[in-house]
């Protein structure tokens, strides 16, 4: 007859096989399934409000991951149909500019011509810049394509994050009891770890998409006072630069200043600099990011190794997923820490 701690090691033994199913299963939507929970935690103010005023909690869940839905595909329709047109048609417009007689063929002409002694000539440096605008012109349809393409798998992950949504909203309280059951470790170590992980994937994703927004608005605004074509085109593109970790919005509007600058725009160009130094980086940065965020949690070096890991390994969702790990890791490590201390302290 088995005596009762085997039974239970057979049975926690199959416990972790049934966990390591689900994760299995789990994996290809797990990237909707973490970003669908860390929505839930930034707009968890917004469904307790909705909830106090519908009084029913699976109506205010239903409204508000549905909202967000709506939002997300919006933003991504409004992408594809406005950056990806604008931008080939910027590409194509940037070519004969470069090309003979273009405003920034002529500013190349007396840039370089100091360097002639060297052997350098407008020419060399503008041929390589209208062949490479010209392949992105040629390439921005398949660019397209490929967006679209990715469609039904962008889908299904949506699917995914509203359900999970929807039950983090609903039922985080039971999630955290019945992990704490099923963990190895004491209730207080696993809840610490849970509150970890809504805090600091909250703080992510507000740190992330808010800051990017207001950056792509402040942007926006400081093209059309300084005359830039396309002002919106290039407020989405820095909001999207604002993903790419260290340098973000000055791959976009360091160059906007410097072409208005070189197209005889000099004070706009000027101004634009200002703007984007004061406001564009400034503001969002060292203002508006602290206080949604709150104190950062980790070192700086810390987090551009999560950063820049998690872009390495996961792409984009690395941007995400690799500071929430991080964070993660790092509180097993303290929690590992006060044990090993803790324990030291008690031997004699």
């Amino acid at each position: 007859m088995t005596d009762g701690g085997s039974e239970r090691r057979a049975l926690a033994w199959c416990a972790a096989g049934a966990v390591l199913i689900v994760l299995w299963l789990a994996h290809p939507v797990a990237t909707g399934l973490v970003l669908g929970a860390l929505m839930a935690f930034t707009l968890q103010p917004l469904y307790e409000a909705l909830r106090r005023f519908v009084r029913t909690p699976t109506l205010a869940s239903v409204v508000i991951a549905l909202a967000a839905a709506l939002a997300i595909v919006g933003a991504a329709v409004g992408f594809i149909s406005l950056f990806v047109r604008r931008g080939a048609a910027l590409v194509a417009a940037m070519v004969g500019e470069l090309g003979p007689g273009g405003s920034l063929n002529a500013w190349m002409q007396s840039v370089t011509g100091w360097l002639s002694r060297f052997g350098f000539s407008a020419e060399t440096l503008t041929q390589p810049l209208r062949n490479a605008a010209t392949d992105i012109a040629a390439r921005s349809a398949s660019v397209a394509a490929g967006l679209a393409s990715t469609t039904a798998s962008s889908l299904l992950g949506l699917f995914f994050a509203v359900l999970a949504m929807h039950a983090v909203f609903l039922h985080w309280d039971r999630i955290v009891a019945t992990v704490e059951v099923l963990s190895p470790l004491r209730p207080e170590y696993t809840r610490m770890l849970l509150a970890e992980f809504r805090l600091v994937g909250r703080a992510t994703l507000l740190g992330t998409v808010a800051t990017g927004a207001a950056q792509g608005a402040f942007a926006t605004l400081g093209y059309w006072a300084t005359g830039l074509p396309d002002p919106l085109f290039f407020g989405i593109a820095t909001a999207l630069a604002s993903l790419v970790p260290a340098v973000g919005t000055l791959l976009v509007w360091v160059p906007a200043g410097m072409y208005l600058v070189a197209t005889g725009h000099l004070g706009a160009g000027v101004v634009l600099l200002v703007w984007g130094a004061l406001l564009i980086v400034g503001v969002c940065d060292y203002v508006i990011r602290p206080r949604l965020v709150g104190e950062e949690s980790m070192p700086a070096l810390l987090v551009f190794l999560a950063l820049f890991g998690g872009v390495e390994v996961l792409g984009l969702r690395g941007l995400i997923i690799g500071p929430v790990l991080m964070a993660l890791t790092l509180a097993i490590l303290r929690l590992y820490a006060r044990e090993t201390a803790a324990a030291k302290a008690a031997a004699p």
